[in-house]
C-alpha cells in the first residue's frame, strides 16, 4: 500500500513522484517509491527512491537512493529531500531507515551526516547483490532513527 506525497514538499524543493513498484520477493526488493526533486517552480534537480521495510538488501543498498545534478550541487539540496522522504517512511511506520554509499564518496557521506545519520560501519558487500555485480565492493551505512 502507498501513501499520498502531496506533503512532500520545503520551502525550497518538491517531491514529484514519477513511480511506484511494488515488492518483488523473489528478488529481494521491498516496495519503493521514485521521485523527481525539484525546485518550487518545477525544475527538475535531481532524483530519490524510498523502499519500504527492511532486509538485508536494504542494509548494504539503503532505504533511500538520491543523486543531484551537477549544477545544483552544493546546497544540501540531498539531505532535504531526505528529510522528505523520512516524513513518507514514518507514514509507512518505520522508525528508522538505513543510507549507504561508497566510502570513497565524502560528498554522499557528508549528506549523510547533514541528514541527521549516525555512521554504523563499512560493510563488504555480499557476492550476490546487484551492487558487486557492478564492481563495488564496500558500502558506508549510516542508520537515521526517524
Amino acid at each position: 500500500m502507498f501513501y499520498d506525497v502531496d506533503d512532500l514538499r520545503s520551502d525550497e524543493i518538491v517531491l514529484k513522484l514519477t513511480k511506484t513498484c511494488e515488492a518483488q520477493p523473489e528478488k529481494r526488493w521491498l516496495p519503493a517509491y521514485y521521485f523527481d526533486i525539484c525546485l518550487l517552480n518545477g525544475t527538475p534537480i535531481g532524483k530519490c527512491d524510498l523502499r519500504i521495510g527492511h532486509n538485508e538488501k536494504t542494509y548494504i543498498g539503503g532505504n533511500i537512493g538520491y543523486g543531484i545534478d551537477e549544477q545544483y550541487r552544493g546546497h544540501h539540496f540531498a539531505a532535504k529531500a531526505c528529510g522528505l522522504l523520512f516524513h513518507q517512511a514514518k507514514k509507512h511506520g518505520l522508525d528508522y531507515l538505513i543510507i549507504t554509499c561508497d566510502p570513497k564518496n565524502t560528498a554522499s557521506s557528508r549528506t549523510c551526516e547533514i541528514a541527521g545519520g549516525k555512521f554504523i560501519k563499512i560493510e563488504a558487500i555480499p557476492q550476490d547483490n546487484e551492487l558487486y555485480a557492478e564492481g563495488k565492493r564496500e558500502v558506508k551505512i549510516f542508520r537515521f532513527d526517524i
